[in-house]
């Protein structure tokens, strides 16, 4: 009993509509960092420049249909649903979802600084991915910000 009482009083606790917040900035930046990145590698490789930006925005938008608007959904239920008025600063996202993040994080790196994969198909790949989690950063901010309206139905 006394570790709860202990762990309880060092937790970074925070307001579920912070928490809500906090997640929209991490997607936010996830997702423009690769958008980011993805760009600067076009202008490397500029051949097929609209072929390839087509491609990555079909694929983008695809990515965030089928998945990331469900995945985005679903931890922003989550994040609203838990039962600590408090929770953890970390708890915006659960222990799967770290470890696919720290996977998706490594493989993107270990792409890049490997040169496996050409800078031209990296753009493609990176900015394709930067659009759903860059979209989906938004339900998190509509969340955040209705968070007082939905918390009363």
């Amino acid at each position: 009993m006394q570790i709860q009482k202990i762990i309880q009083k060092i937790k970074p606790g925070v307001p579920k509509r912070y928490l809500m917040f906090l997640a929209a900035i991490i997607w936010t930046f996830a997702g423009g960092m690769l958008l980011f990145r993805g760009s600067l590698f076009l202008q490397q490789s500029p051949q097929y420049f609209w072929l390839k930006i087509s491609f990555s925005a079909i694929g983008g938008v695809l990515f965030y249909v089928l998945m990331f608007s469900k995945i985005s959904l679903k931890h922003a239920r989550r994040i609203q649903n838990l039962k600590q008025e408090k929770p953890c600063l970390f708890s915006f996202f659960n222990v799967r979802s770290y470890i696919l993040m720290s996977v998706m994080i490594s493989m993107g790196i270990f792409l890049r600084k490997s040169g496996l994969v050409p800078v031209s198909y990296l753009s493609v790949l990176y900015v394709t991915m930067g659009i759903p989690l860059f979209t989906s950063a938004f339900r998190f901010y509509y969340f955040a910000f209705l968070f007082n309206k939905m918390k009363r139905k």
